[in-house]
């Protein structure tokens, strides 16, 4: 009997014509629900209830593809990814501006600087090793050979350091959705009403509707606003190293006294004509460091630190055991004055009284 009411009421809602799919999704969802409501009008009928089980709600969206702002598979959209991961990832950026640097050039000058980047980073780790050897020495017993095993278990940032050129429009958005989209209790709620998502589905990556609304609508100016013009190149660090940023400075702007050229007998290399028109068309602009922006004597400040920041921490260290020094000197000054001060008055205190004790005595 149910089955015949339930085909009866399909042939009713059987369309006519050729119609759309939305419609036919429609006329399907229709025709379920009231097979479930006839089936469950004749199960309590009969004296029994059934429930059918909720609906399974899904995501409109593969998690390995949410939607996007704009078509991902767009090399601009990639571009952008790639320029906020870049800048979420290093501390450390120098700007340069390149004018017409040819594919040799390019060759040549990043060899260059690769090379010279190395020899800082063996310096470091001889530079460590000798400073933890007598340490080690009187706590293990190990002899002097452990530090060629520190050397080689020494991270090497050479091979992490490099120079790209970026298209500096694209760059100067990734810069606003990383600077200016930040993922709180703020935003969230803005990100579920903006990317339009069901069933509390959010959507926080880089091309997120979400990430470019904010990004466009904040009209504040950034300070790297003003260097983003014409071709654009950054040389990108995984960390803040002064020694490695000494260097890169030599090796690609060099401004003596504080930065000077290498010396050809060392670097024989740097003086060949590709590098060195190369070196000419670079100019250095400014610098990102800490999510900060840096003027061209802020970087030079930075790669001046003696010893990077190992060096940085001793002088540190050694100012606050200064200050704690004084400070102790100064309070201890006070009590020792009150103190002398006090054993003073005693001890004359004290004379008094012998010299008049010995006055009465020679009196009776």
């Amino acid at each position: 009997m149910t089955q015949r009411i339930a085909a009866q009421v399909w042939t009713k809602l059987q369309p006519t014509s050729r119609r759309s799919s939305k419609n036919r999704i429609q006329i399907a969802a229709y025709a379920t629900t009231s097979n479930s409501f006839i089936l469950s009008g004749s199960a309590s009928a009969a004296g029994t209830t059934t429930t059918l089980p909720p609906p399974l709600i899904t995501p409109k969206y593969p998690s390995t593809q949410p939607p996007s702002h704009k078509p991902p598979e767009f090399r601009k959209s990639q571009l952008l990814r790639q320029y906020a991961s870049l800048l979420r990832s290093s501390p450390l950026m120098l700007i340069f501006q390149h004018n017409n640097i040819k594919a040799n050039e390019w060759l040549a000058l990043r060899r260059e600087l690769t090379r010279a980047l190395r020899v800082v980073d063996k310096n470091c780790a001889t530079a460590a090793a000798a400073t933890i050897k007598v340490s080690t020495d009187i706590s293990s017993g190990r002899n002097g050979n452990d530090s060629n095993k520190y050397f080689n278990e020494t991270e090497a940032l050479a091979p992490l350091i490099k120079i790209q050129t970026v298209q500096t429009g694209i760059f100067a958005a990734a810069l606003k959705v990383v600077d200016y989209f930040k993922i709180g209790s703020n935003t969230l709620d803005q990100k579920k009403i903006f990317d339009g998502s069901d069933h509390g589905f959010k959507f926080t990556h880089t091309l997120s509707k979400a990430a470019n609304r904010v990004a466009t609508k904040n009209k504040t100016v950034h300070e790297l606003s003003p260097l983003l013009s014409g071709p654009i190149c950054v040389l990108y660090f995984p960390i803040v190293s002064p020694q490695h940023l000494k260097e890169a400075i030599s090796i690609l702007s060099p401004s003596p006294p504080d930065f000077p050229a290498p010396r050809k007998k060392l670097n024989p290399g740097w003086f060949d004509p590709a590098v060195q028109e190369a070196v000419q068309k670079l100019v250095l602009l400014g610098a990102r460091i800490e999510k900060k922006t840096f003027d061209i004597e802020g970087i030079k400040m930075i790669g001046r630190i003696e010893g990077g920041l190992q060096g940085l921490q001793g002088q540190l260290l050694s100012l606050l055991q200064n200050i704690g020094i004084t400070l102790t000197s100064s309070l201890e000054t006070a009590s020792k004055n009150l103190y002398l001060t006090l054993e003073s008055r005693r001890s004359q205190l004290e004379n008094n009284a012998d010299s008049q004790f010995k006055s009465g005595d020679s009196k009776e």
